[in-house]
């Protein structure tokens, strides 16, 4: 029962739930931008080079022909496929590129937290001690 708490106890920690968190929202924000990439940022990039849809490109290794990547990935043919790599790393770096937007607004909204007050210093000994005879004195008179 022990290891049963302990488990509740990790997995309800803030760090773990926001980890959680943060993976669904960046597998969500992953499939924006794959679509923002293959369905907005590709086809203008090949439309500007001359109508090429990255997706398609690729280098046969086998020694049959193939007139589309799709009859040749249904063929079982050796293929390097330096279309989807090229649209890979185009994706990442749109990837990369709103996460730093997104941390950078982040920092500049996050203000600085301000300082806890500081803990009162002791009392110095003498100052007790002063305190002491004074009261001892009014009692006294």
């Amino acid at each position: 029962m022990s290891m049963m708490k302990e488990f509740k106890e990790f997995a309800m920690k803030g760090n773990v739930i926001d980890l959680a968190v943060g993976v669904i929202i960046g597998g969500a924000f992953g499939k924006i931008v794959d679509s923002l990439v293959k369905d907005i940022v590709m086809p203008i990039v090949g439309r500007i080079i001359g109508g090429v849809d990255f997706g398609q490109l690729y280098i046969n290794l086998g020694s049959e022909a193939f007139e589309t990547l799709a009859a040749a990935e249904k063929a079982g043919a050796p293929l390097i496929k330096y279309g989807n790599f090229i649209n890979t790393s185009i994706n990442f770096l749109i990837i990369a590129f709103a996460i730093f937007m997104a941390i950078k607004a982040i920092n500049k909204l996050k203000r600085a937290e301000p300082a806890p007050p500081a803990a009162p210093a002791p009392e110095p000994e003498d100052i007790k001690l002063l305190r002491e005879i004074r009261d001892s004195l009014k009692q006294r008179s």
